[in-house]
């Protein structure tokens, strides 16, 4: 075994792009290295569904742009991000052989960061449950407990991080599908402000402005140097977020002075509350008090009913839209058995709404965002659980499931924390700082102000110094 196998998993995406300037290993024994590791570690996982071994070598012979990552490898989530040539299936049956012709914006800008994309990690059919576990691919397990979920829908993209495939990993993030599984998996997960990074050229938002793309990984600092690399504005974006005073990676161990934080354990979905769930962010907002931040205990209220009813019709006709558009592609229109019973339920619900329905659902949304705001303005930030319950048992959160009451309860659980900030499109990551009693890892979210992820950034190194995860790895088998 080589050096750099033995120390591959010592080293974040800025490690091994440090190596490889430095010329202490080369691209090549790098991307040998990681695919070693996915063809080990895989099989039990499930985690990359698309193998791109061929590409990424081609990548490195043609000669990599000379960027922060350059060398680093870098998986896409099945969703959301195109690459030319190569399938982009959605989770679903109906996309199984749906080829692009060009990258996504947010690819080339990858790409141009140095980054080797070495395959495509599983994800729940559309995006549109908290667990991986898609028809098509199979299930995608936890690396922390093989009988749980990783969470979802980049619930691919987290185990093979947390599994050791790789350093981070691209993810989305529409109702928490980028916190949710690095909660599960104990990872760092930051959901950027809405539209930081571009959905182009094939969209201007996801889910009328609650999706938005990043990643998974071990280490404060790669989150930042990868939205650095990714962020800004598109040609024919319909908006942008607000541009940073400074880079991303310099606020990284930058002092975020004396915060205002805001403490709940009560989601915005009704359900009850793990204890375990409520005491690692009571336990993050003692850390927080001893680092010499202010705590109190505050939350935004809104109409959760209505705010419910008003993610409900934008998902679905989102949902709704893309299926048809996908099946009149083929030549015919959408059938049942084309998607997952849960997803067809969905698509059947976003029948009966009207237009009327949609336009008052934006209309609620926008309410709810300002009350987000408002809120924020007397509050630095908002700290809450990532999750209301530790990772679920496999197949609760199957949209196959012939339970959709189970199903139903597990999503709630798993995004009553997390999905209010993708309506109102404020920055919110989760942080790995605590741990269950049965050994699966327990996220604690944290929301700032609209636009800045700075002081997100500025507190979560502080918190990496503090009480550092990096090393902390499941034990695989």
């Amino acid at each position: 075994m080589s050096r750099l196998a033995e120390e591959f998993e010592r080293h974040d995406g800025l490690g091994l792009a440090e190596l490889i300037r430095t010329k202490e290993v080369t691209a090549e024994e790098v991307l040998a290295a990681t695919l070693e590791r996915i063809d080990a570690r895989n099989p039990a996982i499930n985690a990359v569904v698309t193998r791109m071994d061929e590409q990424a070598r081609a990548a490195i012979r043609a000669g990599l742009p000379d960027g922060p990552f350059k060398g680093v490898p870098h998986l896409l989530k099945d969703l959301g991000a195109l690459y030319t040539g190569v399938v982009t299936s959605y989770g679903s049956r109906l996309f199984a052989d749906y080829i692009a012709d060009h990258d996504s914006e947010i690819v080339t800008r990858m790409k141009r960061a140095g980054l080797v994309i070495v395959g495509k990690s599983n994800t729940p059919e559309m995006g549109i449950a908290p667990s991986t576990e898609p028809r098509l691919h199979g299930v995608t397990r936890n690396p922390w407990s093989l009988d749980h979920s990783a969470g979802g829908s980049s619930g691919g993209a987290a185990a093979a991080v947390a599994a050791g495939m790789l350093p981070m990993a691209h993810a989305t993030d529409g109702g928490g599908s980028i916190r949710i599984p690095a909660s599960a998996c104990g990872l760092f997960g930051l959901k950027p402000t809405r539209a930081r990074n571009p959905m182009g050229p094939d969209a201007g938002e996801g889910w009328s402005g609650a999706s938005i793309g990043h990643a998974v990984t071990w280490t404060v600092r790669d989150s930042a140097a990868l939205l650095d690399a990714t962020s800004g504005p598109d040609v024919g974006d319909p908006y942008w977020a607000p541009p940073p005073a400074r880079p991303f990676l310099q606020e990284v161990g930058r002092d975020p002075g004396r915060l205002r934080i805001a403490l709940t354990t009560a989601p915005w979905i009704e359900g009850p509350v793990d204890p375990e769930c409520a005491d690692a962010a009571r336990a993050a907002a003692r850390l927080c008090e001893s680092l010499g931040h202010h705590i109190e205990e505050a939350r935004p209220q809104i109409d959760e009913a209505a705010w419910l009813k008003s993610t409900l019709v934008i998902v679905t006709a989102s949902l709704t839209f893309t299926l048809e558009t996908r099946a009149a592609a083929l030549g015919r229109a959408l059938k049942s058995d084309d998607v997952e019973r849960i997803t067809w339920e969905r698509v059947e619900l976003g029948k009966t709404f009207s237009a009327a329905d949609y336009a008052r659902a934006i209309h609620t949304v926008h309410r709810t965002g300002r009350a987000v705001a408002r809120f924020l303005e007397r509050y630095d930030v908002l700290i809450t659980p990532t999750m209301a319950k530790p990772p679920h048992p496999l197949g609760v959160l199957s949209l196959s499931s012939p339970d959709s009451a189970a199903f139903m309860a597990g999503r709630s659980a798993s995004v009553g924390f997390t999905s209010l900030f993708n309506s109102s499109g404020h920055p919110a990551m989760s942080v790995p700082l605590a741990m269950s009693r049965s050994g699966l890892p327990l996220g604690v979210q944290f929301v700032a102000r609209f636009g800045d992820e700075a002081t997100l950034f500025r507190l979560a190194s502080q918190l990496e110094a503090a009480q550092p995860w990096k090393d902390r790895r499941p034990r695989l088998t």
